[in-house]
């Protein structure tokens, strides 16, 4: 019986550039969303607390 589960040194090396670059990949863009995210609507209150936002709720009773 022939075991094919193994990998010789060029496979794993192409193997792991693959996953290196998924890897890196993925990241970056989860570090683009949060950035973009963060300018959006910021997680840590500033200064003001979650005041800013209470023209948001004022505007949304007005709409509906």
């Amino acid at each position: 019986m022939v075991d094919n589960a193994t990998l010789n040194e060029e496979e794993a090396k192409e193997f792991h550039n693959t996953f290196t670059s998924s890897a890196t990949g993925f990241v970056a863009v989860a570090v683009v969303a949060h950035v973009l995210a963060w300018m959006w609507r910021p997680w840590i209150p500033g200064p003001e607390g979650y005041a800013s936002l209470d023209l948001v709720n004022q505007t949304l009773t007005f709409l509906s």
